[in-house]
């Protein structure tokens, strides 16, 4: 969030506020926001500085750029001329917790005029801050690595202990307070009723049909469904990749998997660092497992799967280095080249 000052000033004097938390949690309790405001205004106005515009951050993480008044703050100070002469912020942790970006960005910015100064560092501009200023940055990437390690670590335990660590619940179930510890509510996932009875049909589907048919593929599922009405838990169609997904979840035996991902990438992590939580069960394992017989009989009905009739070369073969998704073909410059990329990067 972004908000310019009507009081502007020529020179060296302009400055531009940067704050920033780094939860939502924080955000909402407004506590660090205004304590950082009161503490930039105040070093602002022992410079002489007028304070031009101020660039608000609630709730995201300095590791990385996706960040929009962040993005909208670098615009601005790489303009010609630049809106502001500084940004001001209160330590370099809240520019950024990473070392190479914080150097590209700081880099980009002086080429263009503007200085990034922190209230709590203040370095000069020769060779001794600059060597002191990477220092602090790279310090502040190692915290950041150690301190997300420890939530981690501690995450875990949590899941092993059957309690909930955020996000949405799968399909089927909702979040409930299960216990207090402290200050803190553990939570643990329920049976939501309604949402349960819709995947138990995606599983009774899989195995005997509707009635009219034998055991339906992901397609047929997917054309039921929707054809008679039924909605995603966020109120839209049913595609394969979803179908897909419930009826291969193991949440539904009552074995969710935690920690299967890499956050920022995407890329599957290896088994032996999954955490298996227990919730309740919605199928039980006899079911579960004869659906996963069928869909693997049915991918292997034709020498190679479905895969074997597709006119791409190297269809279910070529996977994506770093989500594991399958590789799509696509075409360039109106069909004059032709090349792999994820299926699912190109989709979402």
């Amino acid at each position: 969030m972004a908000r310019q000052s009507s009081t502007t000033t020529n020179g060296r004097g302009r400055v531009a506020l940067y704050l920033r938390v780094s939860t939502g949690r924080q955000a909402d309790s407004d506590l660090s926001i205004p304590d950082q405001r009161r503490q930039l205004e105040a070093y602002a106005q022992a410079k002489g500085w007028a304070v031009d515009m101020e660039f608000v951050e609630p709730g995201n993480t300095a590791t990385d750029d996706k960040r929009p008044a962040f993005q909208a703050m670098i615009d601005a100070g790489l303009t010609k001329p630049p809106t502001f002469d500084t940004i001001l912020v209160h330590s370099f942790s809240r520019f950024f917790r990473d070392q190479f970006l914080f150097e590209f960005y700081t880099r980009k910015l002086a080429r263009n005029g503007v200085r990034l100064v922190s209230i709590t560092q203040e370095l000069g501009d020769d060779p001794m801050g600059l060597m002191m200023r990477q220092i602090m940055a790279l310090f502040d990437e190692y915290q950041s690595r150690e301190n997300a390690k420890h939530t981690l670590r501690a995450m875990k335990e949590n899941a092993r202990q059957g309690f909930w660590n955020g996000s949405h619940p799968p399909l089927g179930y909702r979040v409930v307070d299960a216990e207090q510890r402290g200050t803190k509510t553990k939570r643990k996932l329920e049976i939501d009723p309604q949402q349960a009875e819709c995947v138990r049909l995606v599983f009774r589907l899989a195995l005997m049909g509707d009635g009219q048919s034998g055991p339906m593929g992901v397609k047929a599922i997917v054309n039921h469904l929707n054809a008679n009405g039924l909605k995603t838990r966020d109120g839209g169609r049913w595609g394969i990749s979803s179908v897909y997904g419930v009826l291969t979840r193991t949440t539904y035996v009552g074995e969710h998997r935690f920690n299967t991902r890499v956050y920022k990438s995407g890329e599957q992590k290896d088994e032996s660092e999954h955490v298996v939580m227990a919730v309740p069960a919605i199928v039980d394992r006899e079911t579960f497992d004869t659906v996963q017989q069928l869909m693997n009989r049915r991918n292997s009905r034709t020498e190679g799967g479905n895969f074997a009739a597709s006119p791409i070369l190297l269809a279910g073969i070529c996977h994506c280095g770093i989500c594991g998704g399958t590789m799509t073909l696509r075409t360039g410059q109106n069909g004059r080249y032709r090349y792999y990329t994820c299926a699912s990067r190109a989709r979402t």
